[in-house]
């Protein structure tokens, strides 16, 4: 009897330490939503990824941290030396560091993981570095083919996030899909594209960026991020405690959301440009004149009031006016002028017509205009729609799911398109307008002979930053002289979060909302 007493007592001991447990880790939970620029990204590989998720910057450390001031900070690499031409980088690593499969971090890894970009998508970021000469474990030294002033940036992209080498050769095209295995302080459970990723926490993580406060492990448990295409549908979860977290919180919404007394928002500077590509190839836009006078068409003043609420600031270049190289000559800023595009247009044969449409040869100019499914999205491209219109151009709004655009955009067959980037270098020029990319990131199918002349100098002909700044200014003007696109707007970047659940480090040291932010980020009990 006394026995069968005590075993049930145990049992029920057992059972409430589980309950308990389970509950604790459940308190420690959060479920965030992507960015809508960010849905649909098809993998966690970022050597051959164009498009990664904030997920990734969980699962992988980087050699290099950035701040908010865009200095740059030890993370993997605990220290570094530029020899004074430029010539040579040496590299001293943090010891103690391991894969999520277990394997070491060390200088051999450097060397593989360097050696996997060749010939991927991603090969311009390292293509600089001649050789990897591994002095000792723990240091380890890049040759260079020549000076490289963007290193330390490429070091502390998400796309130069270290990967375990082994697993990658072994996994092939999996890699990134069904398994990744990074240093980072967390790791992948479950991905399901265009759904949501789910992370747990890497429990012997113990050496995060010294930007955070904690250096790990996180005190986050468990991460969900879900993929919601629509903003006022993700804006409603966050709203009724289905989600925590929106990364990502267009301006119409801001007022909604600051009418909830659990919701705050948290604003940094932004990193994304809206911007409307135009295919070069397709006529009537390989005639340079129409090309203008629609770039000119586009009223960003008045898109900046009437879409985003005055929020964030109108974009007359294609970099945002933070970066140096966005400072071209005013004669290459693209305005709003409709007497310059009407004019342009009646030069280039197309006479308006009674209904408002203009046309030539008996032609109307009607055109085709790519957008995606969210509602930001869809607003912007009414509106510019009715900008066309005004000066006699017809477009014809199509629609496509925002994880699936990429994908059309490869066919080439798009005319005008209405989208956002979010990247805070110079090289975002040579991603979307280089020759090498047409289709897709080359959404406006560009290739200019001079064009690609300049390109080379930004990219591979600079010995110092003062060239490079010099050099990709240049190759950003030509570009813009050329219109195969139309800046709109550059947002500021807000994220909202359930204030009654998460606690925010403040201040943050980080110029966008990762893994420096997650890892001091907590759940309140």
């Amino acid at each position: 009897m006394t026995l069968s007493i005590r075993k049930t007592l145990l049992s029920a001991s057992v059972s409430l330490f589980a309950l308990l447990a389970a509950q604790a880790v459940a308190a420690q939970e959060a479920v965030f939503v992507m960015n809508t620029s960010e849905v649909g990204a098809p993998t966690y590989n970022p050597i051959k990824a164009t498009n990664l998720n904030k997920a990734t910057t969980l699962i992988f450390d980087r050699l290099v941290s950035q701040a908010a001031d865009l200095s740059y900070h030890p993370w993997l690499a605990e220290s570094w030396e530029e020899a004074p031409d430029g010539m040579s980088w040496v590299f001293h690593l943090k010891p103690g560091v391991t894969f999520h499969n277990g394997e070491p971090f060390n200088a051999a890894t450097i060397a593989a993981w360097l050696d996997l970009f060749k010939g991927s998508e991603n090969a311009y970021m390292t293509e600089s570095i001649a050789s990897v000469e591994v002095i000792d474990d723990l240091t380890v030294k890049f040759v260079m083919a020549r000076p490289e002033p963007n290193l330390l940036y490429n070091l502390s992209s998400s796309y130069m996030s270290v990967i375990e080498p082994k697993s990658y050769v072994a996994l092939g095209d999996d890699y990134g899909v069904t398994e990744v295995y990074g240093t980072g302080p967390f790791k992948l459970e479950s991905f399901t594209v265009g759904q949501e990723t789910v992370l747990t926490r890497n429990d012997d993580y113990t050496w995060g960026a010294p930007l955070a406060k904690n250096t790990g492990p996180a005190h986050l448990a468990k991460i969900t991020f879900r993929e919601i295409a629509e903003d006022s549908t993700a804006f409603l979860e966050l709203k009724t405690g289905g989600v925590d977290m929106l990364l990502g919180v267009p301006a119409d919404l801001l007022g909604e959301v600051k009418k909830e007394p659990n919701l705050a928002v948290v604003t940094l500077p932004g990193q994304d440009l809206y911007y409307m590509p135009i295919n070069v190839t397709k006529a009537p836009f390989d005639d340079i004149k129409v090309r203008e006078a629609v770039a000119k068409a586009i009223n960003q003043e008045e898109i900046l009031a009437s879409v985003f609420g005055g929020s964030g600031a109108i974009a007359d270049t294609f970099l945002i006016s933070g970066l140096p190289e966005s400072h071209v000559p005013d004669a290459n800023k693209i305005h709003y002028d409709p007497a310059r595009s009407n004019a342009l247009l009646d030069e280039a044969g197309w006479a308006m017509g009674p209904d408002g449409v203009r046309a030539k040869d008996g032609k109307p100019l009607k055109v085709s205009l790519w957008t995606q499914s969210d509602s930001v999205f869809r607003r912007l491209t009414e509106v510019i729609q009715a900008q066309l219109k005004a000066i006699g151009v017809e477009a014809e709004i199509t629609t496509f799911d925002s994880s699936m655009i990429r994908d059309q955009y490869k066919t080439g067959t798009q005319e005008l398109a209405v989208r956002s980037y979010d990247w805070d270098n110079a090289d975002i020029v040579d991603w979307f307008f280089g020759a090498d990319r047409l289709g897709y990131p080359n959404v406006s199918m560009f290739n200019d002979p001079k064009a690609e002349e300049l390109r080379k100098a930004a990219m591979t002909g600079s010995k110092n930053m003062a060239e490079r700044v010099a050099n990709f200014t240049a190759y950003h003007a030509y570009v813009l002289s050329q219109y195969p696109m139309a800046p709109i707007y550059q947002p500021v970047s807000s994220v909202a979060y359930n204030a009654d659940r998460l606690v925010m480090p403040d201040p943050l040291n980080a110029p966008a909302i990762g893994s420096v932010a997650i890892m001091d980020m907590d759940v309140k009990q």
